[in-house]
């Protein structure tokens, strides 16, 4: 079907919005009226800039207020919509949105909406248009879409359908089945928004936290199964009110728009999903590279190979493996280290390659010499590269020597921090890329404020993305990895031994930890001997505890989980982050 996208979705001047609708493959645009008046080019001159950029103007709105009117204000529509159909036909749009309407002078009288909504649809008729009618959520008498289906009915004039809008159905919990029964040719067009389980006052909700499908909680799946199942033909549409989206590049929102919408199509090759990490690669500089080296060797880790052509050293213990990555000499002043490359292993990496390519993800960057492997790689939204690795090719590409013993296991969650602003769209990507689901969504108390955290997974693979929650300074100590280990004690035991730098826990914490839970106050003791922290799910328990930060953004985390417990240790949050503050 034809994908089409709001203007008033998009930021920049309307110029900017038709060139980032047409960058990210948009068939069309619905033009939003304060767009066409805050421009300085004409109807006809905006319809050749869009038919040079392969668009069509789908839909202009909107239209307020026009129906169920007293007859000296109705009088006053009329004069109005002659000037909108005038200038309708010189955009080339062919249909014009009409709201309910909102105002206090409304009459609750259904026959004289459909009156007066018959006679705005004649007028269109007259310039070869056609009226959408649309029920919003806050409409002072008609407010649900099987309220304006009456209306339209009764009107009974072939130039006047209805308008769904998914936000303004589903955010009301009104059940969309009904939508089966109305015609398919009487639904002239649809508007597809999302929105997070926020309970507000409706306009304010529509008009600051719609996001695209597949970015909140609505069922916008089941919602499109009854408008198709209806016999609607006409465009899927994007009308997506955020205040995230009226700052950010319009370029990049409008390709995060086309993938929700690739998203809720599906039509691509199912996701193989991510047995575990096949690595995680750390880029350094000179100073961050010599503190790396000293901590990993430190906890036991062994520099097991160094890349055939790249400056890229492999270190190993068990199976978990970490990639240290030169960065250019240039950068060699900035002391910083940070995770820019998640390896994952999958069975199928040509497929889950093509399956995120399709999702709009680009190529990542990449020399490859001769006889080295050959990994399918993108980039991720938050600029995180993804390469997919069947498990064990790509350790050819090193000379190699035997690891040491391990203390650790293996790789037990990645954290990520994008910018507060990619947040959804790097969920999105990573869900349906990696065939990954929310598992958790956590607010955590900071010392300068509060976190979004956000855990998306699949079997062992775990993955976390953390954000700060409204004005706050960057995300400091924002990324970490979190090693796996059989015997957290042990472990603890080692790194004491081997003068790896641990986040001190304060006493109080224990003292708290004795009084909530029932644990032995042995147990307690020895968990606070080591500056280990404790969570218990249902159906597990996790120890944890922290190496002090590698540099201002990247710490690690030892882990040992127990029984099922699937979680993060969340309730620790605050504490690790105080710490770290201090």
């Amino acid at each position: 079907m034809r994908r089409s996208i709001a203007t008033v979705s998009l930021s920049g001047t309307l110029a900017e919005k038709l060139s980032a609708a047409a960058a990210a493959g948009f068939d069309g645009v619905e033009l939003f009226e304060n767009d066409l008046i805050a421009c300085p080019f004409g109807p006809k001159e905006i319809r050749r800039r869009a038919d040079d950029l392969g668009l069509t103007i789908d839909l202009y709105q909107p239209f307020r207020d026009a129906e169920a009117l007293p007859a000296e204000l109705y009088a006053k529509v009329l004069r109005r919509a002659d000037h909108v159909f005038e200038v309708m036909e010189q955009l080339g749009a062919p249909t014009l949105l009409s709201c309910s309407n909102v105002s206090d002078q409304a009459v609750d009288d259904d026959a004289l909406a459909a009156d007066q909504l018959r006679t705005l649809a004649e007028r269109a008729a007259g310039h070869g248009l056609t009226i959408a009618y649309e029920a919003l959520a806050w409409g002072r008498h008609v407010n649900d879409y099987a309220h304006s289906w009456r209306i339209v009915q009764a009107a009974d004039h072939p130039a006047l359908g209805i308008c769904l809008d998914s936000f303004h159905i589903l955010t009301r919990d009104t059940d969309p089945a009904g939508i089966r029964d109305i015609p398919g040719d009487k639904i002239f067009y649809l508007q597809l928004a999302d929105a997070p389980g926020l309970r507000m006052d409706t306009l304010h909700f529509s008009r600051h936290y719609r996001c695209f499908p597949g970015q909140g909680v609505f069922d916008l799946t089941g919602f499109l199964e009854h408008v198709l199942a209806a016999g609607y033909q006409g465009p899927l549409s994007l009308e997506i009110f955020n205040d995230v989206f009226r700052r950010s590049d319009a370029e990049r929102t409008a390709v995060d728009a086309m993938r929700s919408l690739i998203v809720l199509g599906e039509t691509l090759p199912g996701p193989s999903r991510p047995h575990g990490y096949a690595f995680t690669e750390i880029t350094v500089d000179a100073l961050s590279e010599q503190t790396a080296t000293d901590m990993l060797s430190r906890m036991g880790f062994t520099r097991t190979g160094a890349h055939h052509s790249k400056p890229v050293h492999l270190w190993e213990q068990g199976e978990a493996r970490i990639l240290l990555n030169r960065t250019h000499p240039g950068t060699w002043q900035r002391a910083a280290a940070a995770v820019t490359v998640l390896g994952v292993d999958d069975p199928d990496p040509q497929t889950s390659g093509a399956r995120a390519r399709a999702l709009l993800a680009p190529p990542a960057p990449r020399a490859i010499a001769p006889g080295e492997a050959s990994l399918p790689a993108v980039i991720a939204p938050d600029e995180t590269a993804v390469f997919f690795c069947r498990p064990g090719d790509w350790l050819a590409d090193f000379t190699r020597i035997a690891a040491d013993g391990a203390l650790l296991t293996g790789i037990d969650h990645v954290s990520l921090s994008p910018r507060a602003d990619r947040l959804d769209e790097t969920l999105l990507f990573f869900e349906t890329a990696l065939g990954l689901r929310l598992s958790s969504d956590e607010e955590i108390a900071d010392p300068y404020g509060l976190l979004r955290s956000k855990a998306v997974t699949h079997d062992d693979f775990r993955l976390v993305f953390n954000v700060p929650i409204g004005d706050q300074p960057d995300n400091e100590n924002g990324q970490h990895i979190a090693f796996g280990c059989a015997d957290i004690f042990a472990t603890a035991a080692a790194f004491a031994d081997r003068e790896v730098p641990t986040l001190a826990i304060p006493q109080n914490y224990y003292d708290h930890l004795a009084a909530r839970t029932d644990l032995e106050p042995a147990a307690v003791r020895r968990l606070g001997e080591h500056g280990i922290l404790y969570d218990r799910g249902a159906d597990g328990e996790y120890f944890h505890f922290y190496v002090k930060a590698l540099s201002p953004g990247l710490f690690f985390e030892i882990v040992q989980r127990t029984g099922g417990y699937d979680g993060f240790g969340a309730p620790n949050a605050p504490v690790r982050r105080a710490m770290q503050a201090r």
